[in-house]
């Protein structure tokens, strides 16, 4: 008689334990982009928001900065490095293809016998992979997870390309998920608009580098395009996620959604009938589009404030290149 496999023990439910982020030390104001755009800083800032961000210097790479985040994140959860199972890291903007980046993470951290894996989801990158973890822990196969976004955003933009060079930043955040005898984690909503991938993409392969001297590939975006598109499609994921948890606008206590645009944070709380009392994240302002890094960036400002106690839900919502999008409702530590 054969023998039936061995299932894990799965857990009810998953729960963000701790929150981490790293701010490289440069910071870059608008004046210092403008003059080699033919802007301005008060056009950038009414057009998006964003009043400065930080750009890493030669020493704050997506490996180091993702090392710092998760280190301040295990710091916070008091979870050991070597509790770990897995290490996902949500980047976008790795130059290097091989070996992957999360594990050299991990081991950095102390994390030295979890498996690790790289994401590419773009700015939808840290909801993406938070999901990810919410199943890893609830199907039994990992007792902790440590989810970062970490990226040098800098690296893949044109510093004189006007659609794109006022709008990225570098930086990284991790959190720590762990086991919780309920949910924590409400059910992802996401999906993917791939008939419009082009309109926020490298404007070559790096292939092309290789055959012929071409310039260096960099994010290019077509900005009144993508920005409809996000008014159109972020809100109705938005409310699947809340509907998908089982809660309304009304249970929320914060919004953190990812760090795009001012301008559609704004019309996505409008959107979402938000009271006026729900903390929004705007870290956009000063540190504008770090991509994956964004919202776990956005949540340790967020808690930092410390008017919200623990088990308070926040929307999280991510969208960007691909057109990738997500969104859950979690409770934060």
């Amino acid at each position: 008689m054969t023998r039936p496999l061995r299932a894990p023990d799965t857990s009810p439910g998953a729960r963000i334990l701790g929150v981490g982020s790293y701010r490289p030390t440069r910071v870059v104001g608008n004046a210092e982009i403008a003059a080699r755009i033919d802007s301005s800083d008060e056009w950038i800032t009414r057009r998006t928001g964003i009043r400065s961000r930080r750009h890493a210097g030669p020493d704050e790479t997506i490996v180091t900065m993702a090392v710092e985040a998760s280190l301040k994140a295990l710091a916070a959860a008091g979870v050991a490095p070597e509790a770990v199972d897995m290490v996902l890291l949500a980047s976008m903007s790795d130059l290097q293809q091989s070996p992957p980046t999360a594990p050299r993470i991990a081991h950095l951290v102390g994390a030295r016998s979890a498996a690790a894996l790289d994401t590419g989801a773009a700015c939808a990158g840290f909801s993406y992979t938070l999901g990810v973890a919410d199943s890893l822990i609830r199907s039994g196969s990992a007792r902790h997870v440590l989810v970062v976004g970490s990226e040098r955003m800098s690296d893949i933009i044109d510093p004189e390309d006007r659609g794109t060079a006022f709008l990225f930043g570098d930086g990284a955040g991790a959190v720590v998920v762990g086991r919780s005898d309920r949910p924590g984690i409400g059910p992802v909503a996401w999906g993917s608009d791939g008939e419009k991938a082009g309109l926020l993409a490298h404007n070559r392969s790096w292939l092309a580098v290789r055959e012929a001297p071409h310039p260096w590939p960099t994010m290019r975006m077509a900005g009144p395009e993508v920005f409809r598109w996000a008014v159109h499609t972020v809100p109705h994921t938005a409310r699947r996620a809340l509907e998908l948890a089982g809660v309304t606008a009304g249970d929320l206590a914060a919004f953190i959604p990812h760090q795009a645009n001012a301008r559609i944070i704004d019309g996505l709380a409008k959107d979402l009938g938000l009271a006026e009392d729900v903390v929004i994240a705007r870290e956009v302002a000063t540190l504008g589009n770090t991509s994956a890094a964004s919202i776990p960036m956005a949540m340790e400002s967020v808690l930092s404030l410390g008017s919200l106690p623990a088990g308070s839900r926040a929307l999280l919502v991510g969208f960007g290149a691909g057109l990738l999008y997500a969104a859950q409702v979690v409770e934060l530590p």
